[in-house]
């Protein structure tokens, strides 16, 4: 039962990514270019995320628990630090770069967009790098 709701969320989020345009980085970029030929079209899709989300997550946090699960898997860690800001920092210029990030990007692999498949294998191979970097520096 949980992989079946795994699926319908993936598919309505996809789906929701696929309606709003998300997935073509053209019409992301006419978002974030805020000094020229500006498409401010986005920030509606940012609203109804919000006015969803809000009301989602503070009707499941009042719950004891998931409906699938045992407990809530959320952050444990409340600081902001160098990691968390580079991380942020890396993330809106790949985003500003591209015109994609993570979700928007999986998604459109079911384009077959070679672009966006470029992306992807840039972003795994980005993945594992840090990963090595981690591992490497925790193994000191």
């Amino acid at each position: 039962m949980r992989n079946l709701i795994a699926l319908i969320g993936g598919v309505l989020f996809g789906l929701g990514l696929a309606l709003s345009n998300m997935m073509d980085p053209a019409k992301v970029l006419s978002f974030l270019d805020i000094a020229g030929d500006w498409d401010p079209s986005l920030m509606l899709v940012m609203g109804g995320a919000v006015a969803v989300t809000l009301p989602g997550f503070y009707l499941i946090l009042k719950r004891p628990y998931p409906l699938f699960e045992k407990s809530f898997y959320l952050p444990g860690k409340h600081t902001i630090d160098r990691k968390l800001i580079g991380g942020a920092a890396l993330f809106g210029l790949g985003w500003a770069l591209a015109g994609l990030c993570p979700g928007p990007a999986v998604a459109g692999l079911a384009t077959g967009n070679l672009k966006i498949l470029a992306f992807v294998v840039a972003m795994l191979a980005g993945y594992r790098l840090m990963a090595l970097i981690e591992n490497r520096a925790t193994s000191r």
